[in-house]
């Protein structure tokens, strides 16, 4: 279990597992630490013999805004940073699909990023009417390497998916649903509890059925997009040093440093 204060916390509802990013007052956005404990979590909780399933959360107003700005920073000048972070977001997009327990996201609010591969990457989509879904990797240089390649084109037509990787705009939740990149739309208020409720019904499932059902859907999709994931990942580390990457994130960096003091935009 993830302890306070953990940038990851997973507490127990009886046999369900609540993962919560745990970083509210940055909008959960991925440090170097969170994107360690995302590639490490869903084995600890694959060797948990109590769980039957998993909800995957953020915490405060925000399911995860995306990079973390000083992280982001860092891979421009840290070659060994650029290589885990890319060894780490392959790991995160294969222990999802691999993870042997159903697992629904219930996203509370901006799911941005790798935010939004996280959401993607669980098995069930709940999402509050007020959240909303991007994928901005274009936008700011870089390569969508961290599953917007991998798994958009399972959920909805190559199309859409082209429209909103190419643009990064949101994707409000009600259009995410018609879109197929989530199940349904639930007021912000009952999120936790259907989430809650929609995991201890997969966990009242028959375990073994439930579990070689998601192993050989797993199949199905790492022959589809082991390709495409791997040269999205290699496109992405190559583009993390691109001038557009650098400048845009700079520019970025500097305008939330001058909203965090009071200063104009």
């Amino acid at each position: 279990m993830g302890e306070a204060g953990s940038v990851l916390t997973v507490t127990a509802d009886g046999d369900v597992r609540v993962v919560t990013l745990n970083r509210p007052d940055s909008l959960n956005g991925v440090s170097g630490e969170l994107h360690r404990r995302l590639a490490e979590v869903w084995r600890e909780l694959a060797d948990d013999p109590e769980a039957r399933a998993i909800v995957l959360t953020g915490a405060g107003r925000a399911f995860s805004a995306g990079g973390d700005f000083d992280h982001l920073r860092r891979h421009h000048t840290d070659p060994e940073l650029r290589e885990r972070s890319i060894r780490l977001d392959r790991t995160i997009q294969t222990e999802m699909i691999r993870f042997p327990l159903p697992v629904v996201a219930a996203v509370n609010g901006p799911a941005v990023g790798l935010g939004c591969s996280l959401a993607l990457g669980c098995d069930l989509v709940l999402m509050a009417d007020d959240a909303y879904l991007a994928d901005p990797h274009i936008s700011v240089g870089l390569v969508a390497g961290d599953g917007g390649v991998t798994l958009w084109p399972l959920l909805t037509s190559l199309l859409r998916v082209k429209e909103y990787l190419f643009t990064g705009d949101r994707i409000p939740a009600a259009t995410a649903v018609e879109l197929g990149l989530a199940n349904r739309v639930v007021p912000s208020a009952d999120l936790r509890r259907e989430a809650l409720t929609l995991a201890h019904r997969l966990a009242a499932q028959p375990p073994e059925a439930l579990r070689a059902t998601k192993a050989a859907l797993a199949v199905v999709v790492e022959q589809t997009t082991r390709g495409g994931m791997e040269a999205a990942l290699m496109a992405e580390l190559a583009t993390m040093t691109s001038p557009d990457h650098i400048r845009i994130v700079d520019e970025l960096a500097s305008r939330a440093e001058r909203r965090s003091r009071g200063g104009e935009e």
